[in-house]
């Protein structure tokens, strides 16, 4: 059986609704029927990437066609209306990343897809990460005993631009970006129930945008295990992506694509350089087409997806409380 898919959002910033229907296109088992943007100049765009497909300038216009799966590239804030939509009209959605802004938006979005018997996942592609799959292998294996802490960190110092990706309203706020990838990982990582988060926020520099400058969250898991991690854009200097410790070992990033590792082999202390395996980001379409043609499990389900947005909103309700909150669907 062949998926007919569509993509919602063909904006030029990074291309990713492009990416998309490339995937589509090359995934066994799917392929692309058409493409939706609201700019004409986009799906003009489309159809000169893409020859033959069909192309709305409406949403309305594109969910009464007979197709079976659509991808949602556009600004966080219209993700769940949109989704909600799409999968009201019966068709499997797939969302980028983040989900959407809030806890209850997500629980409306898996209620539709429940209601309409559909499938609906969100686009966590980077679990396919060379370097993650690294590092959830060194894990998984046992090299540092049970991780009990984790340090993750991403930014940097520059001004984040004029966009909606800046604007808090339409964006979420810096978190909802990386962020959402990050916490993610470390939710994989650490595959336990959540005791609380810590949240923490800072607004000194970049004056003319809504964003925060820095956002910070620290997961409590119920296992005693902490998780830090910051996004910055005044982190003047900044520091190694990945700090993990464990009960017998730890986990840096190291030098060329690399981690370094300390663990015990039979009890005499020893250090290792392990290089990053090879990204395979195909292998989230791959799944997708074998959950729809072939019944294999969902690889991203969308509880997950709302797991992210509860850390990411529980933050921000610490930061304004100022103590930890507890996190619904922990």
């Amino acid at each position: 059986m062949t998926i007919r898919c569509a993509v919602i959002g063909y904006g030029a910033a990074f291309n990713m609704g492009k990416a998309h229907a490339t995937w589509f296109q090359k995934t066994k088992g799917l392929e692309l029927f058409g493409v939706c943007d609201i700019d004409e100049k986009r799906t003009q765009a489309a159809q000169q990437d893409f020859p033959g497909i069909q192309t709305f300038n409406r949403v309305e216009d594109l969910i009464e066609e007979d197709f079976d799966l659509v991808t949602i590239v556009t600004p966080h804030n219209t993700h769940a209306p949109l989704a909600i939509k799409c999968l009201e009209a019966g068709k499997h959605v797939i969302v980028e990343k983040p989900m959407c802004i809030t806890v209850e938006e997500a629980t409306q979005m898996i209620e539709a897809a429940r209601r309409s018997r559909v499938m609906l996942s969100v686009f966590h592609n980077r679990r396919w990460d060379g370097d993650f799959m690294t590092l959830k292998d060194i894990i998984d294996k046992g090299l540092i005993g049970k991780v009990y802490q984790i340090e993750a960190f991403a930014g940097g110092y520059g001004h984040p631009g004029y966009w909606w990706r800046s604007d808090k309203s339409i964006s979420g706020g810096l978190m909802y970006d990386w962020g959402a990838h990050f916490i993610d990982w470390i939710l994989n990582l650490v595959p336990d129930r959540m005791e609380g988060v810590v949240g923490f926020s800072q607004k000194l520099v970049w004056k003319d945008v809504t964003n925060e400058d820095d956002a910070r969250a620290i997961i409590r898991f119920k296992s005693g295990a902490v998780a830090d991690f910051q996004i910055s854009q005044i982190a003047r200097i900044g520091k190694p992506r990945w700090r993990i410790l464990g009960t017998k070992g730890a986990i840096v990033d190291g030098p060329e694509k690399s981690f370094k590792v300390g663990t015990f082999i039979r009890d005499i202390p020893a250090e290792m350089q392990v290089r990053y395996r090879e990204s395979d980001w195909d292998a989230y379409y791959r799944n997708i087409s074998e959950h729809l043609n072939k019944g294999k499990e969902l690889a991203v389900k969308p509880e997950e997806g709302r797991r992210v947005i509860a850390v990411m909103e529980t933050a921000e309700k610490s930061w304004k409380s100022g103590q930890m909150e507890k996190v619904p669907y922990e």
